[in-house]
């Protein structure tokens, strides 16, 4: 997308171009400047951001806004369609998780009761 009036919401592909500690600063294919918020770059608690971006990697961001002095913002985490598909295959393996943990629970607290049932001679009616 090379055109020179980008609007909110629009997807572009942008090149880093320098990190700092509170965000990384990119250049859009039409040449102007961006910057991207450290809270915009995953959905995933960012403590460096090194760990997910590095000078002179290609990324593809939403435009959420602009600043001051005329910097386009984006956010990289508005377009991660994967790490939604991967929180829904946590979602279920941990609802699938949770079940067989109530079951094995289930079981050893019915032995446990029998065991003390024993010990304390009580017979089921």
């Amino acid at each position: 997308m090379v055109n020179e009036s980008l609007a909110i919401g629009d997807t572009v592909r942008a090149k880093v171009v320098d990190i700092k500690k509170f965000g990384a600063f990119v250049e859009l294919e039409n040449k102007e400047e961006g910057f991207v918020h450290i809270s915009k770059i995953s959905k995933k608690y960012v403590k460096e951001i090194s760990d997910f971006l590095s000078v002179g990697q290609e990324v593809e961001g939403k435009i959420i806004g602009k600043t001051k002095d005329g910097k386009y913002e984006l956010s990289l985490k508005e377009n991660s369609d994967e790490l939604v598909d991967e929180s829904v295959n946590n979602t279920q393996n941990f609802e699938k998780k949770l079940s067989q943990y109530l079951k094995e629970s289930d079981k050893k607290i019915s032995e446990y009761r029998k065991h003390l049932d024993k010990k304390r001679n009580i017979r089921k009616r």
